[in-house]
C-alpha cells in the first residue's frame, strides 16, 4: 500500500491554510484517513479543521494503544461510528471549555476507515467534497452551504448518524482519493484561454499513476500544473491517496 498526502494553500489566502488531513493507524489492519475544509465564512476557520485533525489523530492514537492490549474485531463501519462519536463528544467538551460559538467550528469532514488487508473502505462525508475510486468519482456538493458537524453537536447522536446518507462502502479498491472541494478551483491566472476542465484536473491528480513511485507524487503533480501549465489551486486543498502497492 501506498498513501500520498498533499496540503496546498491556495493562491487567493494569504495568512493559513484552512483545510488539513491525517493518516493514522488505529489497529495493526486499519487506518483512519480524513480530510477537512475549514468554512471560509466562519470565524478564524482554520482552528476549526485542524481542531477536528488533532482530535482524530489522538483518537486514532488510544484506539491503536487499546488493540495492541486487546485487538479489536470491530467492522470498518463500527470503528468509524465510534470515532465519530468520540469526535463529537471532544469537540463539545473543547466548545464548552474555550466558550466557543458554533461559527468558530465550521469545517467539512470527508473520514473513512481502511482495511490495509482485504482493501476495503467505509467513508463517510460531513459536507462537501470528493472521493474517487478507480477512476469512478462521487462528488458531493451542498450549493455551498455545507451542512456542518457543528451544526449538529446538541443532538442525539443515534439518530442523527442514522440519518447520514453520504456514505460509501467500499469491498475492494486499488486506488482510493478523498479530496476537499479546492480540486474544483484550479485556475490558469495567465491566460484563460488555456484553462483545463474539472475532468482533466482530476484526471491528472487522482487517476493518473505517472510517477507514483515517488513519495511526493500528489506534491510534484500540484507543481507541476502550476509550472508547466500556469494552473495553480486558488482555494486551499487536501488530497490523501491511497495506491495498492503493485
Amino acid at each position: 500500500m501506498k498513501i500520498y498526502k498533499s496540503l496546498t494553500i491556495g493562491e487567493f489566502h494569504t495568512n493559513h491554510c484552512e483545510d488539513f488531513l491525517i493518516e493514522e493507524p488505529i489497529t495493526t489492519s486499519q487506518k483512519i484517513i480524513a480530510v477537512m475544509d475549514g468554512c471560509t465564512m466562519g470565524n478564524e476557520s482554520v482552528f476549526a479543521s485542524i481542531l477536528f485533525g488533532k482530535i482524530l489523530r489522538n483518537i486514532a492514537k488510544k484506539l491503536f494503544y487499546e488493540d495492541f492490549m486487546q485487538p479489536s474485531s470491530d467492522s470498518l463501519e463500527l470503528q468509524l461510528k465510534t470515532i465519530l462519536r468520540n469526535l463529537i463528544n471532544e469537540v463539545k467538551k473543547t466548545k464548552n471549555l474555550l466558550g466557543l460559538e458554533t461559527n468558530e467550528l465550521l469545517s467539512t469532514l470527508i473520514i473513512g476507515i481502511l482495511d490495509t488487508d482485504s482493501f476495503k473502505a467505509e467513508i463517510l462525508t460531513i459536507g462537501d467534497g470528493l472521493i474517487c475510486v478507480d477512476g469512478k468519482l462521487t462528488e458531493y456538493e451542498q450549493d455551498d452551504k455545507p451542512d456542518y458537524l457543528a451544526y449538529h453537536l446538541s443532538e442525539n447522536f443515534e439518530e442523527w448518524y442514522s440519518n447520514q446518507n453520504q456514505r460509501l462502502s467500499i469491498n475492494k479498491f486499488d486506488d482510493l482519493s478523498i479530496s476537499t472541494d479546492g480540486i474544483f478551483t484550479f485556475k490558469n491566472l495567465l491566460n484563460k484561454s488555456y484553462q483545463k476542465s474539472h475532468e482533466e484536473i482530476i484526471d491528472y491528480l487522482l487517476i493518473d499513476q505517472s510517477g507514483s513511485n515517488n513519495h511526493t507524487f500528489l506534491d510534484q503533480k500540484i507543481q507541476m500544473l502550476k509550472d508547466q501549465w500556469n494552473h495553480v489551486v486558488t482555494d486551499d486543498l487536501a488530497i490523501i491517496r491511497i495506491r495498492k502497492s503493485s
